[in-house]
């Protein structure tokens, strides 16, 4: 049944192949750009607003563009820098999802008459065939799937929310562009966070937050000092590169004491681990388990899984424990359980006490 659907248009091909998809089923399509991290951006810039633009010209679109900018800031990316300074290791694109894409952009959706918005992120949405609830899902293209990013989202906003390129790979999407004569048929993509270019997390992180960053020292698990460092900031679990110590091993950093402003650094074997503390934990169904269950638990996003219990602990807490140990598991990173392809939900990885 055709309605009138709000579709975040970021100027790339998947948000104009995902609009051009929600038109094609007769839907009444309004585009909307959410400006967020300001010209200097890889994502949401006013170029890419432009880019949007014309590919809702081509399809016959209304089309508008929606500043965000302050509270993209207060909301996404001080806390990415505060995160970082605080030892962490942060999403932020979780973060931009929730609060812009489902939150705000479901507003303006309800202010333009629209009952439900749609976005061009690789997932899929559909209900349980027993219960009826909704279900998040991975999409067909498991190397584009973007589910990982989506674990917070509740049975509201999975109701009102469409994901039309969840079925479809990559390259049957560039096909779809070009195929339409879209403008941003060849665009590249990008692979970094928008408003960190080149990657260089350290570099904005003192931009946004240009007094906080200290020096300290780099220790190995027996507290002995190795060498010093400009800012735990620069620093995540795993991290091998960048360390600049004279070692007769490979060291990699295991533990970040923010407290201290200490890197703690150790062999690789150090970041095994069998078991992780949860924060901040959610779930898709809306109602916490009430006994342990066995999921496959991605730690980061390019994570192939690994078998976990899942026992809850309190209102929002959970901790895991492994099958078998898993490498380098950073505070900050969110740990999202899937059943097979079914997001079941998700949380947030915290440090364990000291």
């Amino acid at each position: 049944m055709s309605a009138r659907v709000v579709v975040a248009m970021s100027g790339g091909v998947d948000s104009s192949v995902a609009a051009a998809l929600m038109v094609a089923q007769g839907h009444d399509a309004i585009g909307i750009t959410m400006h967020l991290a300001g010209d200097a951006s890889r994502c949401c810039s006013l170029d890419d607003a432009e880019d949007a633009r014309r590919v809702a010209r081509t399809l016959g679109m209304p089309f508008y563009v929606a500043p965000y900018q302050d509270r993209f800031r207060s909301e996404v990316m001080e806390p990415f820098a505060d995160a970082y300074l605080s030892g962490r290791t942060p999403i932020p694109c979780v973060a931009c999802n929730r609060r812009f894409k489902f939150h705000y952009l479901l507003e303006r959706a309800r202010a333009l008459g629209a009952e439900r918005i749609a976005t061009g992120h690789y997932a899929r949405i559909d209900t349980d065939p027993e219960t009826g609830a909704w279900r998040l899902r991975a999409a067909v293209d498991t190397v584009k799937d973007q589910s990982y990013f989506l674990f917070d989202l509740d049975q509201q906003q999975l109701a009102r929310t469409a994901l039309p390129l969840g079925a479809l790979r990559k390259d049957e999407v560039r096909m779809r562009a070009r195929a339409l004569g879209l403008a941003t048929a060849e665009k590249p993509e990008s692979q970094e966070i928008c408003f960190v270019p080149g990657g260089d997390y350290a570099r904005v992180v003192e931009q946004i937050r240009p007094d906080a960053a200290t020096a300290g020292e780099i220790v190995d698990e027996d507290g002995r000092v190795l060498g010093r460092h400009a800012g735990i900031h620069h620093f995540t679990v795993g991290q091998r590169r960048g360390l600049r110590l004279a070692a007769g091993e490979r060291l990699y950093v295991t533990r970040i004491e923010p407290e201290a402003g200490r890197v703690v650094v150790g062999p690789e074997a150090a970041l095994l681990v069998r078991t992780a503390r949860l924060e901040n934990v959610s779930w898709i169904a809306g109602e916490t388990p009430e006994e342990p269950i066995r999921a496959c638990v991605r730690v980061r996003y390019r994570h192939e899984g690994a078998e976990a219990t899942i026992e809850p602990d309190g209102k929002d807490g959970a901790r895991l424990r492994f099958s078998e140990p898993v490498r380098a598991i950073a505070p900050g990173q969110a740990a999202v359980f899937y059943d097979e392809d079914v997001v079941l939900g998700g949380g947030w990885i915290c440090r364990e006490p000291a």
